[in-house]
């Protein structure tokens, strides 16, 4: 079994042989370096697309126009541009706030939310209550694959035990039963609900007619319309998967946050309805 001197004595050589110039380069240093770079693939992930990005963009352009000007004694639009520069903080919070609500959700689901499904689902040894489960998620995807035959447009929000207070405005109260026949009826032209998004969560029809944040990403398809941009917008600003069958077309997508997946099939669509209802 090697001796644990022979690990340290070889630590001690790369940490020694490892120099740029006079710098020492630890193991420690490029651990940090590869954090960072990591932490900025991510932002520029939930950034890209968006107008956040053109806007983050131009604030590092001023940036560096601000750190030139001020190395070329330009003394009259150092101090204008200090003036910026000194409430750079309070202005990133203002402008960047979805963005910075999307990382902090993106962080809190990444391994409590997993978590909780894993000690939910040993923990349940509930039958009536997983057949019941299964029951709804039959029932949201035949409505689905009905509607989009019908080219019946349709947006179902699943917001599981997610309270949107404060993002979804309007609405009805339905707390009713999931049911194939009720959710087509919402969506009936003829219907004054038709118009809005129907939440779905706690295994009850919550709400009809809501009204949704819309997204302002600016690489979305052209060709899709505002129950699109909804849907993306709801998953911009909260942990939940949105469901929208095209009126124009047919064809069912799905928002996750953020993202915007088209034209699912058939077998698609009760997958990631098994996997996101809750």
């Amino acid at each position: 079994m090697p001796d644990i001197r022979f690990f340290c004595s070889m630590y001690s050589l790369l940490c020694l042989l490892a120099r740029i110039g006079f710098l020492p380069i630890r193991i420690w240093d490029l651990l940090d370096i590869l954090i960072v770079g990591f932490l900025i693939y991510q932002l520029y992930k939930l950034l890209k697309g968006t107008i956040a990005y053109t806007i983050f963009a131009g604030l590092m352009v001023l940036y560096v126009v601000w750190w030139l000007v001020a190395r070329l004694k330009m003394d009259l639009l150092s101090a204008v541009l200090d003036q910026f520069v000194n409430v750079g903080v309070i202005v990133l919070v203002i402008i960047f706030q979805q963005e910075i609500r999307r990382i902090l959700l993106y962080l809190g689901d990444t391994a409590f939310k997993r978590q909780a499904r894993i000690l939910g689902s040993l923990l349940d040894n509930n039958l009536p209550q997983s057949r019941q489960r299964e029951w709804q998620v039959q029932a949201l995807t035949e409505a689905l694959l009905r509607m989009s035959r019908k080219k019946m447009g349709a947006l179902l929000v699943l917001a599981g035990n997610i309270k949107l207070e404060g993002i979804v405005n309007q609405g009805f109260v339905l707390n009713a039963e999931i049911s194939v026949q009720l959710i087509e009826s919402i969506f009936q032209k003829e219907s004054p609900l038709h118009d809005g998004a129907v939440l779905i969560g706690e295994g009850k029809v919550l709400m009809a007619g809501c009204i949704l944040p819309l997204s302002d990403k600016i690489d979305l398809p052209k060709s899709v319309g505002l129950r699109h941009r909804a849907a993306v917008g709801i998953t911009e600003r909260a942990n939940v998967a949105a469901f929208v069958v095209s009126e124009e077309t047919g064809y069912i997508s799905m928002a996750y946050e953020g993202e915007l997946k088209r034209k699912l099939e058939e077998t698609e669509v009760a997958a990631l309805l098994q996997q996101y209802y809750s």
